[in-house]
């Protein structure tokens, strides 16, 4: 229908699709600003601002798409920036962002610096939040930004502008980072989007579908899993994570994806990414009980410690001025 035929029909643009904005008002999140966006066709999913504009919650037609750690939406005042303190404060979720100046493990000291893992970026809060929504023509384009700085005083200056979108009809999530080092010194620059998907998406009955060049183990314990990282099992009490590190093959637009599709359940989620900024895609398999989960996370470095990166002369810098521009698509679809 026509924009002026929709109108006839409705007395609240709630009615077909859009935003809400409300505050958390309990436990580990009571204070976390959240955006719920409804596409006005079966996919919901929640913006946190205080959380890097980090995606939690998102369901298509009622079932649930992701993993939420037993932490859920933390706020962020409760972070240990050290050892492994980032567990403690992840939410898991759709999209939990890492990055930007480190990522990765096991903890260690790079210069005069102590890192814990995967980087302070999902404790930072957005500022310039701003609902951008609006008619184009026929069509509803929900759109959200905010800017993320991670920054400090005679050190690395980093800045995320960040922009969220789905238009309305469509179960399409596109996700738009321009990173920028703002500061006058090189800065380090790693990211990850580590994208957290869980039951009933993920089961025994649900398959990876992704094409790749070559793929690597992590360690050992992957190394014996390998044959099968497209496969998923029922839980199992004391699995032991598999990590695996995909090089793939992209299109003609240099656009790689990975898809999670499960047959029984009628619904398919694809992840789709820019390999020029974004060349490698980290495959997290973790069949266990209570931390039953598929992590698949694009980004510009494998998630090792700055150390480590640094030794293997493998870590991006960006120069001051200097940025570079993501880009992601979430699309969910029935079978």
């Amino acid at each position: 229908m026509k924009r002026d035929e929709i109108q006839k029909y409705t007395g609240n643009q709630a009615q077909i699709g859009g935003t809400r904005h409300y505050v958390l008002s309990d436990g580990w999140g009571k204070g976390l600003r959240a955006i719920d966006i409804n596409s006005g066709n079966g996919l919901h999913y929640t913006i946190m601002p205080d959380r890097g504009m980090d995606i939690s919650l998102a369901s298509f037609k009622g079932n649930n798409l992701v993993f939420l750690t037993p932490n859920g939406e933390t706020h962020p005042s409760f972070f240990e920036p050290e050892d492994l303190g980032w567990l403690r404060t992840f939410t898991g979720g759709l999209l939990t962002t890492c990055g930007l100046t480190y990522l990765g493990g096991p903890p260690v000291t790079d210069g005069n610096e102590k890192l814990g893992l995967h980087g302070r970026f999902s404790t930072i809060p957005a500022r310039q939040v701003a609902d951008l929504s609006e008619w184009i023509d026929d069509e509803y384009h929900i759109k959200v930004k905010g800017i993320i700085e991670e920054a400090v005083i005679f050190g690395n200056k980093i800045r995320l502008e960040r922009e969220i979108g789905t238009i309305r009809g469509n179960n399409k999530i596109t996700i738009t980072d321009k990173v920028t080092n703002f500061g006058g010194l090189p800065s380090p620059y790693t990211i990850l989007y580590h994208m957290n998907l869980g039951h009933p998406l993920l089961s025994e009955d649900a398959e990876l579908i992704l094409d790749p060049e070559h793929t690597i183990a992590r360690d050992n314990t992957a190394e014996e899993g390998i044959r099968d990282f497209k496969k998923f099992i029922k839980p199992v009490p004391g699995f032991s994570e598999q990590v695996f590190f995909h090089k793939l093959k992209t299109d003609s637009k240099g656009w790689s994806s990975a898809t999670l599709s499960n047959s029984k359940l009628g619904i398919a989620l694809t992840i789709s990414f820019d390999t020029s900024t974004l060349p490698l895609l980290t495959e997290w398999k973790m069949m266990g009980y209570g931390d039953y989960v598929l992590g698949l996370e694009p980004g510009n470095v494998p998630p090792k410690n700055r150390k480590i990166l640094r030794d293997e002369n493998a870590l991006p810098i960006l120069k001051p001025g200097e940025y570079s521009i993501n880009k992601i698509e979430v699309t969910v679809s029935d079978l």
